[in-house]
């Protein structure tokens, strides 16, 4: 249950619009001259009243700005300390740097060394950063083989000795058969990889294809990187999707934690495969034309302590805020602290290491919600009030560090991605840094998956709210992107189900076969699946996403293996097989899904203006739009089809259907003719100059073009 909280306290603001002016004309970097939060309140004049908060918002964000551009050289070099920090190899030997304040002692140890705690001292600091550099051998090899244990050793005044894995490690192992614990791993292949293709231009229109490469097979095991490559790349080109967004990645112990529960912020999960195949899998898909974002995680961190950075120091409040703050309840784990100037080194460079090392694209930040507010989001119903986003219980210094994050990685990587995943509806989340805003390019449309789960669990299709469909698609922030979806990982895990499967239940083990009796419930799962996707696709957003699989409707939900389901990878998989038998209903789904990502590469809509909706008929369940020069009519009446339905058009040229969910192709009923031109008449109708007559039967959904 939602529970709305109150806020403590109020902001002190003013409507003294002269003495609040304090936002000058001012240059970052070198870029063009701008006003900080003037140009937000420009685009929406509801915030002028909270003009104070923002201020002060932006006003932190410049302080760190500047202080890091003075105390470090600039944030370009200060992003880049994973090249100074952890194990790096120099042409002197082998260079570690550890920051360990609570520590008094640090000792480097590993199979180099027989495990010697005390022959590799380090030196400390004034800041408890420790260092050591040890030489290579006479004949100019590392005294470090490749692919061998290391730890640290660090001895705290009070004479306690810990063990630790580096906080900056490149790999970890996991050899489950000795000890669920990780393995500190010197990682340094004697053949690096190399990268072969350029990265594609920065996509005007985001098809995302979600993927998890763990489950990413029929069969029931953990998939690794390398058949991901070979399998299942070449199919998300086949659909016509352009970003490929990877959960996961980030080491985590727990399978089951679905990758958020992270403990080594540098290293890919070793489950996979080694990291040369992470870069290869990306450098393929660059070479097809696709970007790469990383599902990152830096809204909490892992509880474990032995290979984690969780009480690393042998104190809670190193990279963490100490106590209560730096718990969170639900997840079990630790939050860091944004204000800390060594946190910030280590985020901000986890971000460049992955851009840098393993050319990612971009980011989908997790836990934006989380980060942004004290109460984490947590039994907090958000109205949509502003005070809720500029009061006392919005965390400054977790805002400010997505702004520094945004800012770093949008100055350096201009054509890189960035998207947050908030619940909230926080206002300036997708707006530039330099206006004053948090700075990300997209923000995810939760509230749309929500929608249509609620619909499809609670609503007889006759009882469909026509008006508060097209209301949730298109309730969005004007000049904010969004990234609509009907499903994602969320609505897919245990506890719930695939759209798919909310559609047609069991009759999906039996009737899915084109040997089967074609069942009403498989009519409507089929037609309402295509529609709710394409509907989603074209209204509710400016780039869309779906989570692998569900684009040929899997069946079931994911469940990863784990003591309560007898460690079974059965739901852990996705059964590409399903689709690929041609004997099965699912391929009707998967060509409707490459015809509607095809005809979006076509046209463009998701780059469009919002689509200006027409009709919204609740009695005929009919929903008309136009987006992207293009003419969306759909039918969701379970009983009803129309002839000579007449819809309006801004166009007065003729118009031809270049889609149309009943094709036989697409598992339909082939009634619709699409060799008809459709001619328009000269005369308004619902607010557009033209109107077209059109045959549009029941559960059906067709797309036109005018020449």
């Amino acid at each position: 249950m939602m529970v709305s909280i109150q806020n403590e306290s109020k902001p002190k603001v003013t409507n003294n619009i002269a003495s609040l002016k304090i936002a000058a004309k001012e240059k970052i970097n070198g870029e063009k001259e701008i006003v900080p939060v003037d140009a937000l309140i420009d685009l929406d004049p509801w915030l002028e009243p909270y003009r104070e908060p923002i201020q002060k918002r932006y006003d932190l964000f410049k302080e760190w700005y500047d202080k890091l551009n003075t105390t470090e050289g600039s944030l370009d070099k200060f992003s880049k300390s994973y090249k100074e920090y952890g194990i790096n190899v120099t042409d002197e030997g082998i260079h570690y740097r550890e920051w360990a304040p609570n520590a008094k002692e640090a000792h480097f140890m590993g199979e180099f060394n027989n495990w010697n705690s005390t022959s590799h001292k380090m030196n400390r600091d004034e800041f408890g950063t420790f260092d050591i550099v040890i030489p290579r051998n006479a004949d100019g090899s590392l005294p470090i083989k490749h692919n061998t244990k290391v730890k640290v050793v660090l001895t705290l005044e009070d004479g306690t000795v810990l063990y630790r894995i580096p906080a900056w490690i490149r790999r970890v192992t996991q050899d489950l058969d000795v000890s669920p614990t990780y393995d500190g791993i010197f990682w340094n292949p004697p053949e690096k990889y190399h990268f072969k293709n350029q990265k594609p231009p920065k996509p005007e229109s985001l098809r995302i294809y979600e993927a998890h490469v763990g489950i990413s097979s029929w069969e029931g095991k953990v998939n690794t990187f390398k058949n991901f490559t070979r399998d299942v790349l070449p199919k998300i080109k086949d659909l016509g999707y352009n970003v490929i967004q990877l959960m996961a990645i980030m080491e985590h112990p727990y399978y089951a934690s679905f990758g958020y529960q992270v403990t080594s912020f540098f290293c890919a999960s070793s489950r996979y495969g080694p990291p040369e195949d992470l870069m290869e899998l990306i450098d393929t898909a660059h070479g097809m034309g696709i970007t790469v974002l990383l599902d990152v995680v830096h809204s909490h961190a892992c509880n474990n302590v032995e290979d984690g950075i969780n009480n690393f120091d042998g104190t809670d409040h190193q990279y963490f805020h100490a106590g209560g703050r730096g718990r969170h309840d639900l997840w079990n784990s630790r939050l860091f602290n944004y204000g800390n100037y060594e946190t910030l080194r280590f985020l901000l460079s986890n971000l460049r290491y992955w851009l840098d090392e393993f050319q990612f694209d971009g980011f989908r930040f997790d836990g934006v919600t989380s980060m942004m507010y004290y109460h984490h989001g947590m039994g907090y119903g958000f109205s949509g009030n502003y005070d809720e986003y500029f009061g006392s219980n919005t965390d400054l210094e977790a805002v400010v560090y997505l702004m520094l994050a945004n800012k770093m990685i949008h100055s350096l990587y201009p054509n890189a991605i960035t998207i947050a995943e908030d619940v909230s509806g926080m206002p300036t989340l997708c707006r530039p840094v330099e206006e004053g805003g948090v700075g990300f390019d997209y923000r995810l449309a939760m509230a749309i998956p929500d929608m249509w789960i609620k619909i499809l669990k609670e609503q007889k299709d006759d009882d469909w709210d026509i008006g508060n469909i097209c209301w949730t698609l298109t309730n969005r922030r004007y000049k904010e992107k969004t990234i609509a979806y009907a499903e994602s990982h969320d609505q897919a895990l245990v506890g719930d189900k695939t759209l798919a499967f909310w559609l047609m239940d069991k009759e999906m083990y039996e009737f899915m076969s084109e040997l089967s009796p074609r069942t009403p419930i498989i009519d409507r799962g089929l037609a309402l699946h295509k529609m709710i996707r394409l509907l989603t696709h074209a209204l509710g957003g400016e780039g869309y996403l779906n989570f692998i699989g569900n684009e040929f409707g899997h069946p079931e939900w994911l469940d990863f293996p784990r003591e309560g389901n007898g460690n079974s990878f059965h739901y852990a998989r996705r059964q590409f097989n399903l689709v690929d038998d041609g004997l099965l209903r699912y391929k009707f789904l998967n060509n409707f899904d490459r015809a509607m990502q095809t005809l979006e590469e076509k046209y463009g809509w998701l780059h469009a203006p919002q689509a200006y909706i027409s009709l919204k008929h609740e009695g005929d369940k009919v929903i008309v739009f136009e987006r992207g020069d293009l003419l969306f009519i759909f039918n969701f009446h379970p009983t009803k089809s129309f002839t000579d339905y007449r819809v309006g058009t801004s166009w007065n040229t003729p118009h031809h259907i270049v889609l149309n969910s009943d094709r036989v192709e697409f598992g339909g009923h082939d009634c619709i003719d699409e060799s008809i031109t459709h001619y328009p008449t000269d005369f308004s109708w619902n607010n557009r100059d033209n109107f077209l007559q059109v045959y549009i039967p029941c559960r059906t959904c067709i797309v036109l073009s005018h020449e």
